[in-house]
């Protein structure tokens, strides 16, 4: 509007008013600023409909933006003409005293004079571009949201049931000692099992590592955290053992939510826990011949063993002992039982008596050792009699543990990958198991892990996003008033988005819902630009109509898009310089965050290059052209 008004004062004559001539600047371009600005309060209607953490994560910039926008959108048709009127005074440098815009004009005049000529060549080189822009694009990767570095690994491999605690321990120990080993680890913490509360159900086969890293400033020469976590995927290679890796908030996060701890997991749902775990495993020798697939691991649901103590109570009734002083008598010298508290200083630890190791190691030193009273307590002098005599004391084999979700049981298989986006992996696993994997009547399998979330994403998008458009179309015909003006806009947004996708291949970035974001934000602002180059089209096709002696022809109208376009170049780099000067910075961030950051960033920077073309060439040619049938 600024811009605007100067261009009024540039040519207003010693015996009119400024005042007058502002006011009318205003009026040129209030509505076409207010609905521009609308437009990407509205454009950003689809973030708004993201759920659990993508929500989460985005409403903030969702509701600041459109919040920002809104206020933009009231302010630009009441506050800045006022304060137009109050402190635009004294003498305006006309635009062409301006040696970088003599510049600009000088290069663009040539330009536009040969897309005049060329219109439909011109036309036909932009719907090139946006049909070569399929390629990079069928080339671009999909996932769910970049992987945000928290500055900490989380080593999370699973081995098979029945592992026993001190082989555990062993293992875990010399884990840690390899970790320790690479130079950019500071420390590391692993621990087998769950910990000390009902919430943790992890077996003993279930290893957690924290890895705390080194400031990146002292990590060998070109080490990244992919290099370092393949390098260390590639050291810790055990029998039997599947690696998984990610990061301690996500993981938590993902378990959360899905159950999942791995970029991609497979459920699969029957009724027998035998016939789930056959075609699990199968699954996972199918997935695991899948390029792309660093582990595979699927849950052995019926792997766990137990020592099993059946009461005979025959026996029971001879010695005239009850099962319950039986079960307390197992529970005391296998389990142990807390007998008192030892006080040190301000720390206090229970004290825990049972059996020693040695007489507790197998079913038949069980069955011998362990001792049952007679007619008495334990320690009392009443005889004792071995456990052997009054039980039977054997290893059964039994489920490690029973999932069910949806009152369906389940069983869980883990894929970790590799130099891989998720999307692709998926849809070529899902076609390998289809294809090898037979199911029975009563069984199948779902995709869950970041698919999940990215397939939930993609689904709403694909509701909302042609909802927000439609929108977005009616805000345009409010504005304008005629369609062929509003197709002009809405027919050359997908142009702007060329840059964004070329930019994308380029860095190897994956589509994600960060980049749907960038790109969301990309189409408000081209939709804004074209909004207002059409509008200087429009004024000076006007003004070309109204002083024509004769009714207006394509001479006119090629004068009226040269000199509308050329009024449109300094407004449209000042765009162009603000936006990237605000984005730039943001493609060299490091730290937390950045990841996300520069997927938002890279399809605006990309974009604003095609949008600034499209604005300054493409739409000049098109409305030439629709103007220039209607002359005929």
């Amino acid at each position: 509007m600024i811009e605007n008004a100067h261009k009024h004062i540039e040519r207003l004559r010693p015996d009119e008013s400024r005042s007058e001539a502002l006011i009318a600047a205003a009026k040129e371009v209030g509505p076409a600023l207010f609905f521009s600005l609308l437009i990407i309060t509205v454009s950003f209607l689809p973030v708004f409909t993201l759920e659990a953490q993508e929500g989460r994560l985005f409403a903030p910039l969702a509701y600041t933006k459109t919040f920002a926008m809104a206020g933009a959108a009231i302010l630009s048709v009441t506050l800045v003409p006022v304060l137009m009127l109050l402190f635009i005074r004294g003498r305006i440098m006309p635009e062409q005293k301006n040696p970088v815009n003599r510049m600009l004009i000088a290069f663009y005049r040539p330009v536009i004079a040969w897309v005049l000529r060329w219109k439909k060549l011109t036309i036909a080189l932009a719907i090139a571009a946006l049909a070569i822009t399929v390629i990079p694009a069928s080339r671009l990767g999909s996932e769910f949201m970049p992987t945000l570095n928290e500055g900490t690994l989380f080593y999370m491999p699973t081995g098979l049931p029945s592992m026993s605690v001190t082989k555990a321990a062993e293992l875990l120990q010399t884990q840690n000692k390899i970790i320790k080993s690479i130079p950019e680890v500071a420390s590391v913490i692993g621990k087998a099992g769950r910990a000390n509360t009902a919430t943790d159900p992890a077996p003993i086969e279930m290893f957690e590592t924290v890895i705390n890293l080194k400031p990146e400033s002292e990590w060998r020469p070109g080490m990244d955290v992919d290099k370092l976590i393949a390098e260390l995927d590639r050291a810790l290679q055990f029998p039997g053992i599947a690696n998984s890796w990610t990061m301690p908030i996500k993981a938590r996060i993902d378990m959360l939510s899905t159950g999942i701890r791995t970029p991609v997991g497979i459920k699969v749902f029957g009724k027998d826990l035998a016939g789930m775990e056959r075609i699990a495993k199968e699954i996972e020798a199918v997935v695991k011949q899948v390029p792309g697939t660093s582990s595979a691991y699927a849950e052995r649901i019926t792997g766990g063993y137990y020592l099993d103590i059946e009461p005979d109570r025959a026996q029971l009734a001879r010695y005239g002992i009850n099962p319950g002083e039986l079960q307390d008598v197992v529970a005391t010298a296998i389990g142990g039982e807390m007998v008192t508290t030892t006080v040190e200083g301000r720390e206090r630890f229970g004290v825990t008596v049972r059996y020693p190791r040695e007489l507790r190691d197998s079913p038949e030193q069980i069955a011998r050792q362990v001792l049952v009273p007679v007619g008495g307590e334990m320690g009392g002098s009443s005889p004792m009699v071995p456990l052997g005599q009054l039980a039977k004391v054997r290893i059964v084999q039994g489920a490690p543990s029973i999932r069910t979700e949806n009152a369906l049981l389940s069983a869980y298989i883990y894929v970790d990958i590799r130099e891989r986006d998720i999307g692709s992996y998926v849809a070529e696993a899902r076609r390998a198991v289809a294809a090898q994997v037979k199911f029975p009547p009563g069984y199948y399998a779902t995709w869950s892990g970041q698919f999940e979330y990215m397939e939930r994403a993609t689904e709403r998008m694909k509701i909302v996003v042609p909802g927000t458009l439609a929108i977005i179309f009616l805000l345009l015909y409010l504005n304008f008033r005629r369609l062929t003006e509003t197709l002009i806009v809405m027919l050359s947004v997908p142009f702007a988005l060329v840059g964004g996708v070329w930019l994308m291949w380029a860095l190897g970035y994956n589509l994600s819902v960060a980049a749907a974001v960038g790109f969301i934000a990309l189409a408000g602002v081209a939709a804004e630009t074209g909004v207002v180059m059409l509008i200087y089209l429009d004024h000076a096709w006007k003004q070309k109509s109204a002083v024509a002696v004769r009714q207006a022809g394509i001479a006119e109208l090629y004068a009226a898009v040269m000199e509308g376009a050329v009024e449109r170049v300094r407004p449209k780099m000042m765009t162009v310089t603000a936006i990237m000067a605000g984005l730039l910075p943001i493609m060299w961030s490091t730290g937390a965050g950045s990841e996300v950051m520069r997927r938002i960033a890279a399809p605006m920077v990309g974009g604003m290059i095609s949008s600034t073309l499209l604005t300054l060439i493409v739409i000049p040619a098109i409305y030439a052209w629709v103007k220039g049938r209607g002359l005929r």
